[in-house]
């Protein structure tokens, strides 16, 4: 299966869309077979797929090819900090990574990623709420950030 729609359309490349502090920034949806996954969200949703950064990973778009309400990913399936991720994950946006995790450390939660990187988006780190909860915290690059 290519970035085409189900009805063989090609989508056009989006730049991503940067969230302010607080939102609900970013979703991705974890499968251990892509294009089964691609299929059924194809069929189920009328999601369209765009081949984006690693192999394997994919920017969800709606039918129309815009980008959901919250930036959307399929990705194969993935473990952080030794845990294997069973579903959604779901990213809120931050002004500060790394103040960010030194609360997750002093509040009783758990790293489980420490910071990277991803060139052009911004740093990203995951981390297990004290319940056991996984959750994503990104600061997104803005406009004439240095490089990070």
């Amino acid at each position: 299966m290519d970035a085409s729609s189900t009805d063989g359309r090609r989508s056009q490349p989006q730049e991503p869309r940067f969230p302010r502090p607080g939102d609900v920034a970013h979703f991705a949806v974890n499968a251990d077979d892509i294009d089964d996954a691609r299929r059924f969200y194809a069929a189920v949703f009328g999601w369209r797929f765009e081949p984006w950064g690693p192999p394997d990973f994919f920017h969800i778009l709606t039918a129309d090819g815009d980008q959901p309400g919250i930036i959307g990913a399929l990705q194969r399936r993935r473990e952080l900090g030794g845990e294997r991720m069973p579903g959604f994950e779901v990213t809120v946006a931050v002004d500060d990574v790394d103040q960010v995790a030194a609360a997750v450390r002093a509040s009783g939660g758990r790293i489980l990623m420490e910071k990277a990187t991803i060139p052009g988006v911004g740093a990203l780190i995951f981390f297990e709420d004290p319940a056991g909860n996984v959750v994503g915290a990104m600061r997104y690059a803005q406009a004439g950030d240095p490089a990070q």
